[in-house]
């Protein structure tokens, strides 16, 4: 993680590699404002909306609006779903809008965060509200090539692939920063969003779906495997609630170890909690004789062949 911290990022400078970010790039805003031609007069903020305001997009809306707290960024929307509109109208000052295409007319930065099934056609409907402006999709399977033909080619377009713990500001996020129209002060302005909410980091679209395999569908392991661990709290006698919380604090404490000893690989880690003939490593022993660590990289793996069918 030691480039996440140069100051400058070499996957915006050789347009090649993998560029890791854990918190924003230093943007200057004022530049951005003289390549898009849209500068608000009256206070200098940007507008960023979201067309779908469901868990994705509003975890995604609640991280801008936290950056707004500066004076950079106000947050507008449209969901069909009211309830999720209102919920966000109080956590993080949403302004609603009417429907998609008002959305579009007024921000800056367009997130097109509906089902994979809905992109043509709302992309389709907003495609003469897009001139001037950024458009950023989060929907899995559509290639950057579909959302610049369904936009009628009206604007820079950005793919990106959050996973769900950008919910609680914990997630990963890959930016696919492939498209020639993109000017390099959109892409610092894309880096600078998305980093500011979680561990960016940036491939090629060729790319996204091995990272859609391994993070993207990675916490939906992960939850399996606590609510195993939860089970067999059950079976040795705790309480569903205590179970729980113990397990979660297990899964966070185990991770803040690893990470807090970045030079000590994984097996090392579990070694000093293995004493000889004792009883974690014949637990450990059990899992090898079940083949979950296969189980695992199988899991991963036929997740990675259905996201290549979804690409293609």
């Amino acid at each position: 993680m030691a480039d996440a911290r140069r100051e400058r990022c070499p996957a915006l400078a050789s347009g090649a590699g993998i560029c890791f970010r854990s918190r924003p790039c230093k943007v200057d805003l004022k530049s951005y404002f003289a390549l898009t031609h849209r500068q608000n007069k009256e206070n200098g903020m940007l507008t960023f909306g979201s067309i779908g305001c469901g868990n994705m997009g509003g975890a995604i809306l609640e991280g801008v609006a936290k950056l707004g707290t500066s004076g950079t960024w106000r947050v507008i929307g449209f969901d069909p779903n009211q309830a999720a509109v209102k919920g966000l109208r109080e956590r993080c000052g949403l302004t609603p809008c009417a429907d998609e295409i008002e959305t579009a007319r007024l921000a800056d930065v367009v997130l097109i965060a509906v089902k994979p099934e809905h992109v043509r056609a709302v992309l389709e409907k907003i495609a003469p509200h897009l001139t001037g402006k950024l458009l950023i999709s989060l929907a899995a399977g559509v290639a950057l090539e579909r959302i610049k033909t369904y936009s009628a080619d009206a604007c820079p377009a950005v793919v990106i692939m959050p996973n769900t713990p950008a919910m609680v500001g914990e997630g990963c996020c890959a930016l696919c920063l492939d498209d020639p129209a993109l000017n390099e002060g959109q892409k610092k302005l894309v880096l600078e969003l998305f980093s500011a909410m979680s561990t960016a980091v940036v491939l090629r679209e060729s790319q996204i779906p091995e990272f859609s395999a391994l993070i993207g569908s990675g916490p939906a392991f992960i939850f399996h495997l606590l609510e195993s661990f939860v089970e067999a709290g059950l079976r040795l006698g705790f309480s569903y609630a205590d179970a729980k919380q113990l397990v979660e604090k297990l899964i966070l404490g185990s991770v803040r170890l690893a990470q807090g000893n970045p030079g000590i690989p994984h097996a090392k880690l579990r070694m000093n909690v293995c004493s000889p003939g004792g009883s974690s490593i014949m637990g450990v022993n059990e899992l090898d004789r079940l083949g979950v660590r296969g189980a695992i990289i199988d899991a991963v793996l036929a997740t990675h062949r259905r996201a290549l069918e979804m690409s293609s």
